[in-house]
């Protein structure tokens, strides 16, 4: 079954492979060559200016023998071809880069059943942004610190934004069904420290409160594929969720294309006060193993064990896997690129349940146009979605959404893009949820959005 949903997936999304080289500023020419003459020509470059005051250019957040496009979230990589869209500035000693994005859309999710589960529709303002700061110390020594906040709390109150089939967290003790949570003030306050041993060798240690551990892909928000998409993964608590963790020590090495990681966390989710600094647990822990093959591909497979997640079911632990492969790549310009995602999840509660997630998301951009698509099936228990159980068993509900999005630059100041779009989804699920939801459910949005633009020297 899960093989046939990939297949679906890769049918039904474009997934385009293209070796070209990303332009990574503004103001350069796409490369005729390939990626790996590029990369190793910009490293080089790095390189010579490096010098014991610091690197001229940042570099990679946990690394400086690897360029800064392969940052993903956390200490995740994506392809080092990933375009990247940001404020940068360099100093004496300190560079400093800031990046984000805010919506200002109106949604209405099942609208073609009035009346139904889930039908609901709100303005609603999703937004996060994030500043880095970034110092070599000494010759092979790399310091990076990182500061993630979101206004959703403030903006979209307790409760989040309506998003169907979305489940996971709470708000006034209730279970959040048919909505995204809002995310923390602080979603990430992180140091890292790299001692780079020689080219191919690093040794990474990191430590967040808040901050993601070794688990999951990079997170959606983050994701090039998903740049374009204002709304959260369904299957987001069975690859993802963990992006946001109060207390998270992570130790890495990396050799060559390959990086392995382990980490110790705190395995609950955070409480309904998105304002506060939750108790840091440390009682769960994850490993990842990361692998770059060339610059356009970055893949990743990873496993944690998380203590008591949930506080409603305060007993039951989840072992979740996860594998994904992103691809990104040039399309003949400088603002002209591809970026895809394919993920699958796993939350292994025992005997309670078992369910998967399979994800696939492109993003093209033409310039000040752009498409994308997402196609997701997530096995959501029938306690996930509120609905009784048979003998105290949950019952598996499968649901598929496929959803395709534009939007268009409207108008750039400061190298700030203003953007205005649009997205439909379409919904297919179980029979038996039929009668709660209508049949193939549709929901919609549009929206104008703020965001950095291509990032320039």
């Amino acid at each position: 079954m899960l093989l046939n949903k990939l297949i679906l997936m890769t049918a039904t999304i474009p997934v385009a492979v293209v070796s070209p080289a990303f332009a990574q500023h503004e103001h350069h020419e796409p490369a005729k060559d390939t990626v790996s003459h590029e990369m190793h020509d910009m490293k080089s470059m790095d390189h010579a200016k490096m010098g014991h005051n610091g690197p001229a250019h940042m570099t990679h957040s946990f690394s400086l023998s690897l360029p800064m496009t392969r940052n993903g979230s956390g200490t995740g990589w994506q392809p080092d071809a990933t375009p990247m869209y940001a404020y940068m500035k360099h100093g004496s000693k300190w560079n400093y880069m800031l990046h984000g994005s805010i919506y200002l859309r109106y949604t209405s999710q099942n609208f073609n059943n009035d009346g139904k589960k889930g039908s609901n529709s709100k303005f609603s303002v999703p937004n996060w942004f994030m500043g880095m700061a970034q110092r070599q110390v000494g010759k092979n020594g790399l310091l990076n610190l990182r500061a993630m906040v979101s206004l959703d709390r403030i903006l979209d109150g307790g409760a989040g934004y309506p998003l169907l089939f979305q489940s996971g967290e709470s708000w006034k003790g209730q279970p959040l069904i048919d909505r995204q949570h809002p995310h923390d003030l602080f979603s990430e306050l992180s140091i890292g420290y790299t001692q780079r041993i020689n080219e191919k060798v690093d040794l990474t240690i990191y430590a967040g409160y808040p901050g993601e551990p070794a688990l999951g892909p990079t997170a959606f928000m983050h994701r090039m594929s998903a740049f374009n998409n204002p709304d959260a993964v369904l299957g987001h608590h069975w690859q993802d969720a963990t992006h946001i963790t109060f207390g998270v020590v992570t130790a890495g090495v990396r050799y060559g294309k390959f990086k392995l990681e382990g980490s110790s966390f705190t395995g609950r989710e955070p409480d309904e006060n998105r304002f506060d600094f939750d108790k840091p647990r440390f009682d769960s822990y994850s490993y990842r193993l990361l692998f770059n093959p060339s610059a356009n591909w970055a893949l990743q497979v990873s496993r944690g064990f998380i203590k008591s997640p949930e506080p409603r079911e305060p007993d039951e632990d989840v072992n979740r896997t996860t594998a994904s492969v992103q691809h990104s790549g040039n399309l003949g310009g400088k603002n002209r690129w591809v970026s895809s995602t394919i993920a699958w999840g796993l939350n292994d509660a025992g005997k309670h349940h078992k369910e998967n997630s399979a994800l696939a998301e492109t993003n093209l951009q033409f310039d000040k146009w752009a498409f994308y698509g997402r196609y997701e099936w997530v096995q959501k228990s029938s306690g996930e979605l509120g609905l009784s159980t048979y003998e105290g068993v949950p019952i598996k509900l499968p649901v598929s959404m496929f959803s395709l999005g534009a939007n268009r630059q409207i108008a750039s100041f400061g190298n700030t893009l203003l953007q205005a779009g649009g997205q439909l989804s379409l919904y297919k699920v179980n029979s038996d949820l039929e009668d709660l939801y209508g049949k193939t459910p549709l929901s919609a949005q549009v929206y104008l959005r703020v965001t950095p633009g291509l990032m320039r020297m």
